[in-house]
């Protein structure tokens, strides 16, 4: 796979070859996942993305819908690429998740904005919220969305400080949703990775 931030086709496998190896590739990919997700409370998830993660998803969506012609693979590629860090920024999809389907709608009512109120802060830098949804608007006036795609653009001395192992911390401070922590060390050091 290249280095410079894109998924390209000969990056894929064909439709046969990812079906034999798919077990084993999405294994890898979940554990790769566990080391890119962060849990802020009880309802809201950050999963970071980077171009191990969007290949799988892209490599999922050609099994699923049955897509081999290089328009439709294109097609992919332009709609996932986006979804992959540049080296100056965090990508992540945001969860709220409810199992209860009327705690659910009750909070996604409640819960407008939140995908805004999303932050990182490297060591005791100034916290970095998120850009969000900057694909389409995922809100109406009744609720937010269940899913949000975030960025966070960091500032060139947080990327060194984390390079040398500053510590991370995330949160949110929605007034119907609170919650921060210190990212752990191995969370940490996968996305200090993402970075020029």
């Amino acid at each position: 796979m290249t280095d410079d931030h894109v998924i390209r086709r000969e990056d894929l496998l064909s439709l046969e070859t990812y079906a034999r190896r798919r077990d084993q590739l999405r294994a890898e990919v979940m554990a790769h996942k566990k080391r890119r997700s962060v849990h802020l409370g009880e309802h809201l998830t950050l999963l970071f993305e980077d171009q191990r993660t969007i290949l799988y998803q892209v490599q999922e969506m050609l099994r699923i819908e049955r897509i081999f012609e290089d328009q439709g693979i294109q097609g992919e590629l332009d709609a996932y690429n986006p979804l992959i860090p540049d080296g100056g920024n965090w990508k992540a999809t945001m969860l709220l998740e409810y199992p209860d389907a009327d705690e659910r709608r009750r909070m996604l009512g409640r819960l407008k904005g939140v995908e805004l109120r999303v932050w990182v802060q490297v060591g005791d830098g100034a916290r970095v919220y998120a850009i969000a949804d900057e694909d389409l608007e995922r809100e109406n006036d009744e609720k937010t969305s269940a899913v949000h795609f975030l960025r966070f653009e960091l500032p060139s001395d947080a990327r060194a400080a984390l390079r040398r192992g500053a510590a991370l911390g995330m949160g949110v401070d929605h007034p119907e949703y609170a919650a921060s922590l210190a990212v752990a060390a191995e969370v940490r050091d996968s996305l200090a990775g993402d970075l020029a």
